[in-house]
């Protein structure tokens, strides 16, 4: 019987490896007796590669480009064949020189070209976690890199980013890696935004990559515009066209949309992706409890994030689960809901967020020993179990 550490990152503070070591050594200080397992886990954004390489994985380093032209150090995972690659880590948001957003300039090219490589390490199945986009281009620049061609009115390749698409006039897709055909490419994503309209990528999430009012109807048009276009290259049919109005084409600023339409990629629920990638259903066997969590648990917990669907896997084997956190803006009925039985969070013992973000390691060993007590230590035989837990 162990207890399975299976927690997200702390977003600004530590990795979902640290925060799994941090558990583990609090619950060895308290209750030495516990063999505690490590399987830090991802939803398919930033941290994706790390819960890979934790669970076994290869680091494989490539260069590339970063969203606004810069060069990047990044790198893909293998095993057995199965590449994975993360999007926030050569085309995210935390990838923008100094921070500055980008909204119409910033670029999927490096993603592309971390998917070439794979291709090139011979990789056969490619997942592909596209969580902490920075651009708003459709996976133009993802497409350019991978070989397709954009062409302006006067046969001239299309500069990066997603305001460039307004200027498309044809889209030559001759020149594509021929290995993309044998490939199976994968998408971890929870989105379901199609890729143009109210709904759709430009409007729900251009304006947090720096896009003002006026650059959301630009690039919702210019997307408009890339879509009508592939669907002119693909065969001749309206593929293109049928792929825009599904459900995540408009994830990771279109990304879905150009892996779908060009590429022939599925989309898949980001964290039940990486759980069956990483293999955490066998971890769960003979786990006498799990500890999951994230820096904050929210709203947006809910909406598919890594607690949850390492909730829903433990609770469909039986297995009770608890979180750690640094903050935690859910009722108790509604971490129940999503099949938390209880919740640790930093600001219980530190009210000052800035301490939380910068003594995360220390505060989060204080409250993986407050959790042990209460959920692991066996009481003295002169002890109640509910005097055990104080």
């Amino acid at each position: 019987m162990h207890v399975l550490a299976a927690p997200d990152k702390f977003k600004g503070s530590l990795t979902a490896r640290e925060v799994a070591e941090r558990i583990a050594a609090g619950i060895e200080t308290e209750t030495p007796q516990v063999s505690v397992v490590l399987a830090p886990v991802a939803d398919g954004g930033d941290g994706t590669v790390d819960a890979a390489l934790a669970a076994g994985f290869e680091r494989v380093p490539v260069s590339a480009e970063g969203p606004t032209g810069e060069p990047v150090e990044t790198a893909f995972a293998v095993r057995d064949g199965v590449a994975v690659v993360e999007m926030a880590d050569v085309s995210g948001l935390g990838r923008l020189p100094q921070g500055r957003l980008a909204a119409l300039e910033a670029s999927s090219y490096g993603t592309g070209e971390v998917i070439r490589a794979a291709l090139e390490h011979g990789c056969q199945t490619i997942v592909l976690g596209i969580g902490g986009s920075a651009s708003t281009d459709g996976g133009a620049g993802m497409v350019q890199a991978l070989g397709g061609r954009l062409l302006d009115s006067a046969g001239q390749e299309l500069p990066r980013g997603g305001g460039a698409l307004a200027g498309l006039a044809r889209v030559d897709l001759n020149g594509l890696d021929h290995r993309l055909a044998k490939a199976r490419i994968i998408v971890a994503s929870d989105v379901d935004n199609p890729l143009a309209g109210p709904r759709g990528a430009a409007a729900v999430y251009g304006p947090q990559k720096g896009a003002s009012s006026e650059d959301v109807e630009f690039l919702d048009s210019a997307l408009s515009r890339w879509a009508s276009l592939i669907a002119a290259s693909t065969r001749g049919e309206s593929a293109g066209e049928a792929v825009e109005e599904l459900a995540g084409a408009g994830a990771a600023g279109g990304v879905g949309f150009g892996a779908m339409a060009v590429l022939g990629a599925e989309l898949q629920p980001g964290i039940e992706l990486i759980l069956d990638l990483l293999g955490f259903h066998e971890k769960l066997q003979g786990a006498r409890l799990v500890i999951t969590g994230e820096g904050s648990l929210d709203e947006q917990t809910l909406s598919g994030k890594a607690p949850v669907g390492v909730a829903a896997a433990a609770t469909a084997a039986g297995i009770p689960v608890v979180a750690v956190c640094g903050r935690s803006l859910l009722t108790v009925d509604r971490l129940r809901g999503a099949g938390i039985q209880q919740a640790y969070a930093l600001t219980d013992i530190e009210p000052d967020l800035q301490r939380c973000l910068t003594e995360a390691g220390p505060l989060l060993e204080q409250r993986a020993r407050a959790l042990a007590r209460d959920w692991l230590a066996v009481p003295r035989p002169s002890q109640s179990p509910e005097e055990a837990t104080r």
